[in-house]
């Protein structure tokens, strides 16, 4: 009988706001997948490991990733990460692959669980706190009341236009491009607050869109008001 992959979201980065079912399925899991030649080096890791110390007992894995934005040299590595993550399926044995905040939104693992899928074996993802409601209750702000909408932005893509939308703004993935996005968010006229590794012992908070400095670590996200609502 094959095993299962869980795809598991850990959280923003504060181990308590882990849930209950992802420690479970952790502990249960025979073997731990995490994106790097390096694992016991990532951040999911190092969240997961205070409340799963059992993790030191178990197999840990490293699969391919690459930052780009080459579809070709991405679906390599998605592959290759397949591979390996059947193998283990294929010995009976059942792998939690952990990633940051929630495995449904801008994550890497979500392509590799699609692969699985279509090779017949049985998968399960595993809510984690989403790293833009973790930042709204650092900052004790609502993200949204009544009617307003809320966008999720991947800010490393053309954003000009995204700024235009009613209510809400969260940027994610805004680190690569930093100045750009400033730049654009003055030209809006737009109200900004950003934390930068929410949760995690460097964690940096910029209460308004002049702190933003112009270069920041990957795990930044900035928050976007309507004018005066910040």
């Amino acid at each position: 009988m094959s095993g299962k992959l869980y795809g598991i979201g850990v959280g923003p980065g504060d181990p308590e706001l882990m849930t209950l079912k992802a420690v479970r399925v952790i502990k249960e899991s025979d073997i731990i997948v995490l994106p790097s030649e390096n694992p016991k080096e990532t951040v999911a890791y190092k969240i997961a490991l205070p409340v799963c110390p059992e993790m030191k007992n178990k197999e840990i894995v490293g699969v391919p990733i690459v930052m780009t934005k080459d579809a070709d040299k991405l679906e390599e590595s998605y592959t290759k990460s397949t591979q390996i993550i059947a193998k283990y399926l294929d010995e009976g044995k059942n792998v939690a692959y952990l990633t940051l905040g929630d495995a449904t939104i801008y994550a890497t693992y979500v392509y590799i669980h699609k692969k699985i899928l279509d090779l017949g074996y049985e998968t399960e993802i595993v809510s984690g706190i989403p790293s833009f409601c973790s930042v709204a209750a650092r900052l004790n702000m609502s993200l949204v009341e009544r009617s307003e909408m809320l966008h999720i932005i991947p800010a490393s893509y053309q954003i000009e236009e995204a700024l235009k939308l009613s209510g809400t703004k969260v940027l994610m993935k805004a680190a690569s491009k930093m100045k750009e996005v400033k730049e654009q968010l003055k030209k809006a006229n737009s109200t900004a607050v950003m934390i930068e590794n929410c949760g995690m012992p460097n964690e940096k908070v910029y209460n308004s869109l002049d702190e933003i400095p112009d270069s920041s670590g990957y795990y930044s996200l900035i928050i976007v008001k309507d004018k005066g609502e910040v």
